[in-house]
């Protein structure tokens, strides 16, 4: 739990070495290029769903995939706040972070990653509506809600990660610098704070515990009501394309949540696993998104044969 450092408070951190991740020096060249390709396919496979989405007026029109597109915008940007300095620990530049460039990487982390869990609760909410009101569905959200929705889940994820950075950061930092991890995150932070953490645990604890839970509770809920609805179609060809309109969100909510839920309730682990599970979510599941959505979804798939032959205006 919380601890306190016996360290001058003389000494003010100016800036971090993020230690990276762990690898054997003869496999530096490989990871290299090993990430380097992760985040290039990560950039194209989302951009590509992005441009998919605003192209296609099928798919454009509908709820369900604006809020993927905005999945695949969130997915891009981060992925672009972690993984260039995975890439940076695998050359002899420096890994020197500035304290303001921990800061703003805390806070987009968590503001980008809060924001993604409402926004996973909100296409499982959609999902709900769609197969228990399919009457109702273009009354009871339409383009206006769901855009009112997603700006509110922005708004949500933006407090998330200021709450969050102003909380770990207004702690005194007077050495070491050196952070036992490959981003800026709360835990790996605070352990060099010279100042006792108890309170920021608690709250980091409880905030992110709120966030994540009440999002995956929600998620449950929505899943219970939509199997419930499913269950009560006659045929079992409207079985099928009922689930298979849900199959590829819920694909994406276990890659992320299983992965978020073994680091977090691990948080004071040691284990090398630990930052190999939350490379796999922070790293590969933006990676996976447009991989699940294109392989799973059929009017995806059709609306990028459309686009390709010339078709995505008609």
């Amino acid at each position: 739990m919380g601890k306190t450092k016996n360290t001058s408070l003389d000494t003010v951190v100016t800036d971090f070495i993020l230690l990276g991740l762990s690898h054997p020096p003869n496999l530096r060249s490989l990871l290299f290029l090993v990430f380097f390709i992760i985040y290039i396919l990560t950039q194209l496979g989302n951009l590509l769903i992005l441009l998919t989405v605003w192209a296609d007026p099928k798919l454009h029109a509908r709820p369900m995939y604006i809020l993927l597109g905005v999945l695949s915008f969130l997915d891009m940007w981060l992925s672009s706040v972690i993984v260039p300095r995975i890439i940076l620990n695998f050359t002899p530049a420096s890994k020197a972070i500035p304290f303001g460039g921990c800061v703003a990487q805390l806070y987009f982390f968590h503001f980008l990653g809060s924001t993604q869990c409402f926004l996973y609760t909100l296409m499982a909410y959609d999902r709900y509506l769609a197969i228990r009101q399919p009457l109702r569905y273009p009354v009871l959200m339409n383009g206006r809600l769901c855009t009112v929705l997603v700006a509110g889940a922005w708004v949500a994820g933006s407090i998330h990660g200021s709450i969050q950075a102003t909380l770990t950061f207004r702690l005194p930092y007077c050495g070491p610098n050196q952070v036992d991890y490959f981003i800026c995150d709360i835990p790996a932070v605070l352990r060099l704070a010279c100042a006792d953490t108890t309170v920021n645990e608690l709250v980091t604890f409880v905030d992110i515990g709120v966030v994540a839970a009440s999002c995956f509770m929600l998620i449950l809920l929505s899943y219970a009501n939509i199997v419930h609805a499913i269950l009560k179609i006659r045929t079992a060809d409207g079985r099928r394309r009922a689930f298979s309109t849900c199959g590829s969100h819920l694909t994406v909510v276990t890659v992320y949540y299983v992965p978020c839920i073994f680091v977090y309730l691990r948080a004071g682990s040691k284990s090398p696993l630990d930052g190999a599970v939350a490379v796999f979510y922070t790293v590969v599941t933006p990676l996976l998104n447009p991989l699940i959505y294109t392989l799973r979804n059929q009017e995806v798939k059709s609306a990028l044969k459309r686009i390709t032959a010339g078709g995505g205006t008609e």
